[in-house]
């Protein structure tokens, strides 16, 4: 059979089947529920370093240990964050207002994991559909397709040795574009968990399904004069370098303030960072983005040795990032955009309100509704970037990656971070198993209907006739008495 015509078939088997397990899952209880949810968190916590080396094996991308520390976040931090949560039956009760409110499950779940964290979404997205009574397709990317599929295995064994019903959570391993479109659209796929590229979160917006979304994430970080910088220094480039730069929230450019911009870069040095010369960073440029804008996938997730070296020139031993001083933000500077890979770029601005603006333009570039992170201990500053920022995580004083995920701040953890409206979704919050359920409403009356609602007539009551003649003919003598 044609490879395309083979994955549209085994997408469509794979929600069927699932649809068949969600009519049983449905009707479980709390304490099922989270009885599976626990046994699932805890096989892919053990799981954790064996996929985080097929994963880095796989792909290519990143850094086997990173990925482990990722696995462990997306099990049994993800786990430990939900399992309070209520998703099977009355989950509020207002007594003032009578209102009931009532988890309902979705159905099927349609989950795109992206190549450059494939075993730790695959782990989130998993335990946030079956805590909320949902099955789940997985569509790997197809770089990933091995580990994503082997991930979801785990979560499988693990649900069905605790109670689930079998293929409750299931993987596609014909992977094809065709067949992703028709995981999507299938009548009986409920809602869309889209996390990947730019083409397949639109894709995903575009199939008439309900659909969770991520957008690039551009992030900028502002380092005040206020600042500790070694703290800063030290968490930036340890951030930057994490799975060599393969989330979505890492730090993008450094915007630093003019009195501590030298000593900030001295700072960063020491920790790794190898800050490029003009013809350099030129270099780079054209390494790491083609002539249309578009990113250079083979530099992805790689080391800055890596990365030097298909730029053409060689770095001390020890880098661990390279930095790329800019003047221009926007279309005229293609390092001023999302690079998912060891290459950070660097400004500097005279003032907070100067490094207030530079970070708008830079999320503007390509990172709005994103994240934005702030080095200062001025809570003036703080709060004002808080409040102006088109941004929907402002972290503080943390690394970006695991800021914003959940994993260094009280923001809930998750591995699909919404940009909102700003940023072409439907919401800007980390999504998590609230989000995969609906709520019924159960409302008694509180206040009793007003009179005119049991009115049977046809028009509006109004004043007799003989009442209406009488005003009139006030009217019309009031106005013959003035002429």
């Amino acid at each position: 059979m044609d490879k395309d015509l083979a994955s549209i078939q085994e997408a469509r088997d794979l929600v069927a089947a699932a649809h068949e397990a969600w009519k049983t899952w449905s009707k479980a209880s709390q304490d099922q529920v989270d009885r599976v949810c626990a046994a699932m968190a805890e096989a892919g916590y053990q799981a954790s370093e064996r996929l985080g080396r097929l994963a880095q094996e796989e792909t290519g991308f990143g850094v086997a240990l990173h990925k482990k520390l990722k696995n462990e976040f997306g099990s049994r931090t993800v786990w430990e964050s939900i399992r309070d949560l209520k998703t099977v039956g009355v989950i509020r009760h207002d007594p003032a207002r009578r209102l009931y409110e009532i988890a309902w499950p979705m159905g099927v779940v349609a989950a795109l994991i992206p190549s450059t964290n494939p075993t730790s979404t695959t782990f989130f997205k998993a335990l946030i559909s079956v805590k909320a009574r949902n099955a789940v397709v997985f569509s790997p990317h197809p770089s990933a397709t091995r580990c994503t599929c082997e991930a979801a295995q785990a979560m499988a064994l693990a649900s069905e040795a605790a109670g689930a019903p079998k293929v409750l959570i299931n993987c596609i391993q014909q992977v094809s574009l065709p067949g992703t479109q028709e995981l999507m659209t299938h009548r009986q796929t409920a809602v869309i968990l889209a996390t990947g590229g730019t083409p397949m979160v639109r894709a995903a917006h575009s199939t008439g399904k309900p659909a969770y979304g991520v957008g690039p994430g551009n992030v900028p970080v502002y380092v005040d004069r206020s600042a500790d910088l070694e703290k800063a220094a030290r968490y930036i480039v340890a951030s930057k370098a994490f799975d060599y730069s393969t989330i979505c929230a890492t730090e993008q450019a450094v915007v630093a303030d003019q009195p501590i911009a030298g000593k900030l870069a001295e700072l960063m040095r020491a920790q790794g960072a190898y800050f490029t010369d003009p013809q350099q960073t030129e270099a780079l440029r054209r390494t790491l983005f083609h002539p249309d804008g578009s990113i250079n996938t083979k530099v992805v997730g790689k080391s800055a040795d890596y990365v030097a070296e298909a730029a053409g020139f060689r770095i001390p031993a020890g880098t661990r990032i390279l930095v790329t001083p800019l003047t221009k933000v926007g279309r005229d500077e293609p390092l001023s955009h999302e690079k998912m890979t060891t290459v950070l770029a660097w400004y500097t601005a005279d003032g907070w309100e100067a490094g207030c603006e530079l970070s708008i333009a830079i999320i503007e570039a390509g990172g709005l509704g994103h994240t934005q992170i702030i080095w200062a201990n001025d809570d003036k500053v703080i709060m004002a970037f808080g409040l102006e920022k088109p941004v929907f995580r402002i972290l503080v004083n943390t690394m970006g990656t695991l800021g914003a995920i959940g994993m260094t701040t009280g923001v809930m953890p998750s591995m699909t971070l919404g940009p909102g409206g700003l940023g072409g979704a439907i919401t800007g919050d980390n999504i998590t198993a609230y989000h995969l359920i609906n709520v019924k409403r159960l409302a008694y009356e509180t206040v009793a209907p007003p009179a005119a609602a049991f009115s049977s007539g046809e028009t509006l009551p109004g004043p007799a006739p003989e009442e209406i003649e009488r005003v009139t003919q006030q009217v019309v003598g009031e106005i013959l008495g003035r002429k």
